[in-house]
């Protein structure tokens, strides 16, 4: 009996749209890339060619298992997001708000031990090396035009 087709798919809190392929659907997810999301589908024994649209409420169970513990499925270390957490030293996927709020305490912690990187975010300045001599402005325009300068200097001419 073929699966009726549904056009929004919810999986991990996500709405995904069910025309487009089952790794591309998944990595509309935070947290989880193309190439994780073909890992994933493989390890749920879905096939890849499948769209969102036709999944089983048992497949979508089976997806969001494997993206939840990938190790488990047999997906490698080096494609999760979180390898060795400094909280517990496995290899995590955070996907959704959980990863946002993870990033977000490492960036506290190194803003707290007071380390380079942490001064710089400290700070709003890049953190990776980029050049800050003309890029990252923040605040006024450096250049000024010739225009603004001569009325200011008219109306310091007519005050005195």
């Amino acid at each position: 009996m073929p699966q009726e087709f549904r056009h929004i798919v919810r999986i991990m809190g996500t709405d995904v749209e069910g025309s487009v392929k089952i790794p591309f659907g998944i990595a509309k997810i935070k947290g989880v890339g193309v190439s994780l999301g073909n890992a994933v589908t493989r390890a749920a024994g879905i096939d890849p060619d499948k769209r969102v649209g036709f999944l089983s409420d048992q497949e979508v169970q089976r997806l969001e298992a494997t993206i939840r513990d990938p190790r488990a499925a047999g997906i490698p270390g080096w494609m999760v997001n979180r390898q060795r957490d400094p909280g517990t030293g496995k290899d995590l996927n955070l996907t959704g708000s959980d990863l946002a709020l993870a990033m977000k305490q490492d960036v506290e912690e190194q803003i707290r031990l007071k380390s380079w990187r942490g001064v710089r975010h400290g700070l709003g300045l890049k953190v990776r090396g980029q050049r800050t001599r003309t890029t990252a402005r923040k605040l006024a325009a450096v250049g000024v035009s010739k225009k603004q300068i001569l009325a200011a200097k008219r109306k310091e001419a007519e005050e005195e």
